[in-house]
């Protein structure tokens, strides 16, 4: 059986800052994705050496100054609650760069890791004003998207960064879909992570990870700054009456293109009038 959900950790690091979350290769089962989310008091900060893997900052809540050695981008951050439902900033470091994150307001960031051996990209700040927003679905089926880099973005080799929204008594990554194939152009092989916020926050979601053979079938209730781990399979969310659903997806693989499969079993939604 594979552990899919992966609760706070809630270690003290120093002064002003825990770490929630620190997914790796060695504790989980994922070649492409590395996440850490931090919590930062104000006036507290982090130190950072980049060696093989590029890296995007994501500022959650709060707002921070984010310097690469050479570069420095200060008041990153737009929002003190994720269910504010706006865009925020983002910053993309790429690897072999040292990097200093300074909180100015409390708050949390997510750091997004995927391998690379390209050099010579930059460092980028993403502002809230870059990210597209779109909305999907239909019916009980309704999300909204903040693309913070998506597969057509430029700015960095790997890593795939998204936001979504799912309103009450609503599913999200639904109809089931799944990209573990690396056989383009028909499908992508993309691990991925979801870290969970919910609100009221003592609610929790429904998410499901499985595959065609069933030899991975993962459903759990999942509850407020949880994150899953989906390293292969379908991976559908369901959210309860009463409470709203934001998740940050981190995907990476091979190749930076998103082209997923529906499960065939469900599709059939998709062509309801």
């Amino acid at each position: 059986m594979v552990q899919l959900q992966r609760t706070p950790i809630r270690y003290r690091v120093s002064d002003g800052v825990t770490l929630l979350h620190h997914i790796t290769q060695a504790n989980a089962p994922l070649s492409y994705i590395e996440t850490q989310v931090y919590e930062l008091a104000a006036g507290a900060s982090i130190q950072l050496q980049l060696t093989t893997h590029e890296l995007c900052i994501v500022a959650l809540t709060g707002k921070y100054s984010i310097s690469d050695g050479e570069q420095r981008f200060e008041h990153v951050g737009t929002r003190d609650s994720v269910f504010e439902k706006v865009p925020t900033d983002s910053v993309y470091v790429p690897a072999g760069k040292q990097v200093s994150i300074c909180c100015e307001k409390a708050g949390k960031v997510v750091l997004a890791y995927a391998p690379t051996e390209e050099t010579g990209r930059q460092t980028t700040l993403i502002p809230a004003s870059s990210n597209s927003t779109e909305s999907r679905g239909k019916y009980n089926n309704q999300r909204l998207v903040h693309n913070i880099l998506d597969d057509q973005s430029k700015i960095a080799d790997k890593l795939l960064v998204v936001e979504v929204y799912t309103e009450t008594a609503n599913w999200s990554s639904y109809p089931p879909h799944k990209h573990d194939q690396d056989n383009l152009p028909e499908e992508s092989f993309l691990e991925e992570t979801y870290y969970h916020e919910i609100n009221p926050r003592q609610g929790y979601i429904m998410q499901r990870v499985y595959t065609d053979d069933r030899l991975l079938d993962e459903s759990m209730s999942v509850h407020n700054e949880d994150i899953v781990i989906v390293p292969k399979g379908y991976h559908p969310v369901g959210v309860p009456d009463g409470y709203e659903s934001y998740y940050l997806n981190i995907m990476a693989g091979p190749t930076k293109v998103w082209k997923f499969n529906n499960d065939k079993d469900h599709e059939w939604i998709l062509k309801r009038p």
